[in-house]
């Protein structure tokens, strides 16, 4: 029993930080897509 709850625990922790990870490539793609519809923005962005 034990066992099957470090599973489950397991995979929820895997769940959460899937989310996670969705949402953080959700701000860079939004940060991508802002750069190229306005390419000027790029310097003000990344400090290049």
């Amino acid at each position: 029993m034990l066992e099957g709850m470090k599973l489950i625990g397991a995979g929820a922790a895997t769940i959460a930080l899937a989310g996670a990870a969705i949402g953080i490539g959700n701000v860079f793609s939004s940060l991508i897509h802002s750069v190229a519809r306005n390419p000027s923005l790029a310097k003000q962005l990344f400090g290049c």
